[in-house]
Order: C-alpha cells, then structure tokens, then sequence
C-alpha cells in the first residue's frame, strides 16, 4: 500500500475533536482516503455507483469523514477530490453546533471562485453524511440539494466539468455582514471572535472568548437552541440563495424511494 497516513500528513487532527480548528485540515491535492491512510487517484471523475458531494466545510477534512465512517461502522474508500467552483461561496451557518462550532454553509455568489473538495461517496456513505448533517430529521439543520451547472461550475484539474453536484444548504439560513449580504466563514477561531465582540447577548451564553464558547455549546446542546433562536430573533440569518434547489427535491439515498436520483454523469 503506498501513500501516508493521516498522521505522517498532518491531517490527523478532527474539527469534531478540536472544534477551534473547522473546518479541519484538508489535503493539499487529491487522493483516497481508506481508513487513515490518504492514497493516490488514478482517475478523478467516480460515477460508478459514487455520487459526488461538495464539501465546503468539515467534511473536507479526512479525518472528521474518517470519524463519522467508523462511528457507524462503514468502511470503504472514498475518494476526495480537489475542484474549483464557481457561482458559490462559503458562508456561515445560523446555527450552533454541538460539536461546539458555527459551521460553514454554501451561499450563491456569481461571482465567487473557490478551491472545494468533492467527495465521491457510494449509498451507504451517503446516509452516514446525510445523517450527520441532519437531513433525515424534520428540524435538521441542513437538507442536501443537487446544485446544476450551469449555475454552479465545479471544474476537476483533468479539465472535466461536473453536470451538477450535492451540497449541503442549510435550513436556518446563513449569517450576514451587517448589511445583508452573507458574511463568510473565515475559520473558527476568527469567526467566533467577531461574533462575540458584536454581541453582548451571545457573550452572555457562551462567554468572552472562542475557548469559552466551544466548551460551552459541547457542554449544553440547550444551549446550542438557544444560539441559533438568538441568530434568529436578533435577524441576523439570511437566505443562502440556495434554497430554490431544495424546492423540487426530496432527501435520502439515490435510489431509494426517498430521493431524487442525480443525473447520469
């Protein structure tokens, strides 16, 4: 087996663990993760019974995915791939989570490029993320949408454009900048300073630094509610511009009866 562990890459290290460094350590290029070791790809593009989700927070970090896989008792490959896309941003989440961070969130901006990871994942890979996220529940925080070019451009470094990919919206809206416009998520530790320093009310939950704010919402998912109530009382949440492709779409496994599936790629 070639390649290198997590460890020996620096990678080793789960935002689920270490909630101040989200949304993780991501690879420099692209590979396959199996297990803890990250391996080379011999191809790019995975549409064999793979579909392919963008990863525009923790689940870009190998081992958050390595995390979530072994809690539910998957194995498999799953091959990450690096991308450039263009027609969204990463933007941040309304909501706090109980792994004691505000997480990213996609928002629509034509004119935004990014460098994203897709991660090819096969159906029962799907359910554990799609688990993960909440897109089973009713009063989950994210629901997935599949996200069509031409309106979202995700371009692979062998020169292939995908037709479209999955991408997690979130349910509560993002956060904006003061003026309306979806403020974006420039790490955790940045983000939670700002936020803290602009409210007098989210110090009083969660304290006066980043340290306090993680080890509280870990500690108290009530108060995690209370967080997200606060980002939407206070009107701080806004529509991410995603949230006409969840209209026509249900959620689940392709294939299942309980989802759309995606288009043949």
């Amino acid at each position: 087996m070639t390649g290198a562990t997590l460890a020996e890459l620096g990678l080793d290290r789960a935002p689920r663990d270490h909630p101040l460094t989200y949304p993780g350590d991501w690879p420099a290029d692209s590979g396959l993760l199996d297990g803890d070791r990250l391996l080379p790809l011999d191809r790019l593009v995975h549409d064999d019974g793979r579909v392919p989700v963008l990863a525009v927070g923790s689940n870009a970090s190998p081992a958050q995915l390595q995390h979530k896989m072994a809690e539910s008792g998957v194995t498999g490959v799953i091959p990450m791939v690096r991308a450039r896309v263009s027609g969204l941003a990463v933007g941040v989440s309304a909501h706090v989570s109980r792994l004691g961070y505000v997480s990213a969130s996609p928002v629509e901006s034509a004119s935004s490029v990014s460098e994203l990871f897709v991660v090819w994942l096969d159906g029962r890979q799907l359910e554990v993320i799609d688990a993960s996220e909440g897109v089973p529940l009713p009063d989950g925080n994210f629901a997935r949408a599949w996200l069509p070019a031409p309106a979202v451009r995700v371009g692979l470094a062998d020169g292939t454009t995908l037709p479209g990919v999955h991408a997690y919206v979130n349910r509560h809206g993002v956060l904006h900048d003061g003026t309306g416009t979806p403020r974006r998520h420039p790490g955790e530790r940045d983000l939670l300073t700002g936020l803290l320093a602009d409210s007098a009310e989210l110090r009083k939950l969660f304290g006066a630094t980043p340290e306090e704010f993680c080890a509280r919402a870990r500690a108290d998912a009530g108060l995690c509610r209370r967080g997200t109530r606060l980002f939407a009382e206070r009107g701080w949440a806004v529509a991410s511009g995603l949230e006409r492709y969840l209209s026509a779409q249900q959620t689940g496994s392709p294939g299942t009866g309980s989802s759309l599936a995606p288009p043949a790629m």
